[in-house]
């Protein structure tokens, strides 16, 4: 299906938030649990000296990297909830992420988190006040099952296409954004390097959660893409 592009001139009403790499700092943690993964779903597991090479690949090449088939992948993901639900208070959001999403619901926006995590687990980590904030949510997507969830969420909060933005940290997040025809920001603090998700063009590079806001809060002046010497290396 093609999606025109995103409308580019309407004000932001409608933010949608991945959760893991992107408000919530869960990237050791899964790292931690990858070979007990390997062996329990006999996929390849991860030698701790390619994890940045990985981080430069598409999450398509990392599945087909590990040798994971997609049949398998909902198990995977289901388990790895039923686990991560054991381990909700080792995690800890990104610092600034409670400031980001109080400042932004402040303003009036509609936030939302979509994820391929359980809602009760990003309830867990993210706290009551900071969960209050946010107004939808839809869990438990599948690898690449976001943007219909997506496109729900935008009827949802009665909003067209233009008036949202998605946030990530991983390429899949691009991809479904661009399917649904939203705008797209990606964050640097996450999974993916700075140069895979530059392959997909994001909208817009975030180098902190403090950006976030401001960019966003300043109106449409403001949402043009970072210059690549604004941004901090990793």
């Amino acid at each position: 299906m093609t999606v025109p592009d995103a409308d580019t001139g309407a004000p932001i009403r409608l933010v949608i938030f991945d959760f893991d790499g992107t408000l919530s700092d869960s990237g050791g943690w899964f790292l931690s649990i990858v070979d007990h993964l390997a062996e329990k779903y006999r996929f390849r597991p991860v030698d701790p000296g390619e994890v940045e090479t990985l981080r430069n690949q598409s999450t398509r090449e990392v599945i087909r990297h590990l040798g994971i088939p997609a049949w398998k992948l909902p198990f995977i993901a289901r388990y790895v909830r039923t686990l991560l639900a054991l381990h909700t208070h080792e995690i800890r959001l990104f610092e600034g992420v409670g400031e980001l999403l109080a400042a932004l619901k402040a303003a009036g926006m509609q936030l939302a988190v979509v994820t391929s995590n359980s809602e009760l687990n990003a309830r867990r980590i993210l706290g009551v006040e900071n969960a209050a904030l946010i107004d939808l949510w839809d869990c438990a997507s599948s690898l690449y099952g976001k943007a219909p969830k997506y496109r729900r969420t935008l009827k949802r909060a009665g909003v067209s296409a233009g008036e949202a933005i998605s946030i990530g940290d991983e390429t899949r997040d691009i991809e479904a954004a661009r399917r649904t025809g939203i705008r797209t920001g990606a964050v640097l603090w996450g999974y993916a390097s700075e140069a895979a998700l530059r392959r997909l063009s994001p909208d817009l590079l975030f180098t902190r959660p403090d950006e976030i806001a401001r960019v966003l809060l300043a109106g449409d002046s403001a949402l043009q893409p970072i210059p690549e010497s604004s941004l901090t290396a990793r």
